[in-house]
């Protein structure tokens, strides 16, 4: 290397990062860049197949585990945590990532989806960060990230749950991080727009419309198409580094300009 040469500082070396349903989707694509950005990953998700994300980081020279979990779960949480410090020594990162979808109206939801949803999207951030939080205060604080959503912020139709669940993200955020900045302590949400992922092509499913027809409609935004989880992933980065040091509270919209005209 030559002298004027500089090696690339990674921008979270040194840091743990605990991330829940980290095995499709956004959580994968945010495990393997904060892997490559020096984190260690603890990745927790309900599917076995979130196993070979922490295959490929570890292949890939960098420290992971995948823990099983149902994060509704408060003894499941428990497991994830003590596992994250027995294997880590700590947490310096919480990504908030499980949730699920379901398209419906009030008129048409089960009372059974509407719990699911709920604690899924919802009650799986309460378990996970009143675990995590008197880990972080007893270090030297940390970042937690939840991911809400564009309809947290706006209405959609037939979506009546999801906007409820990613609604109360938003505003659990905001006083999470009130009542823990004193503790160094940042929380912020990240609400994605319509992004290429298996729940997305879900949705169509549950619509009853045909998946292409469906994509298309989705990517009429300013941008003209659908996010990457890659792309949500480095908003996640951008929230979890310390880029992001005087950041709190705040919900990050990344959805290709679809709320730029709501009021």
């Amino acid at each position: 290397m030559a002298c004027s040469e500089k090696a690339a500082v990674k921008s979270l070396a040194g840091k743990i990062a605990l991330i829940t349903g980290a095995g499709s989707g956004i959580g994968r694509a945010a495990a393997l860049l904060f892997a490559r950005e020096g984190a260690a990953v603890a990745i927790a998700d309900i599917n076995q197949s979130a196993q070979a994300v922490a295959e490929e980081i570890i292949r890939s020279g960098g420290h992971a585990f995948f823990e099983p979990a149902d994060v509704t779960q408060a003894i499941d949480c428990q497991r994830v945590a003590d596992r994250t410090l027995r294997e880590f020594g700590g947490i310096h990162v919480l990504f908030n990532n499980a949730g699920i979808m379901r398209r419906a109206s009030v008129t048409e939801l089960s009372e059974q989806d509407w719990d699911r949803v709920m604690a899924v999207n919802v009650k799986s951030i309460f378990l996970m960060s009143r675990l995590v939080i008197p880990i972080m205060a007893d270090g030297c604080g940390g970042s937690i990230i939840n991911t809400a959503s564009g309809w947290g912020l706006a209405g959609g139709p037939r979506a009546a749950v999801y906007c409820a669940s990613k609604g109360a993200v938003v505003l659990l955020t905001k006083t999470m991080a009130i009542d823990h900045g004193p503790q160094k302590i940042r929380v912020n949400c990240i609400c994605p727009g319509d992004t290429d992922t298996g729940m997305l092509r879900d949705e169509a499913r549950q619509l009853g419309a045909r998946e292409d027809v469906f994509l298309a409609d989705s990517a009429r935004r300013p941008l003209g198409r659908l996010g990457k989880p890659e792309e949500i992933a480095q908003a996640a980065l951008y929230l979890a580094s310390d880029a992001s040091s005087f950041v709190t509270g705040t919900a990050l919209v990344v959805d290709g300009g679809g709320l730029a005209g709501s009021a």
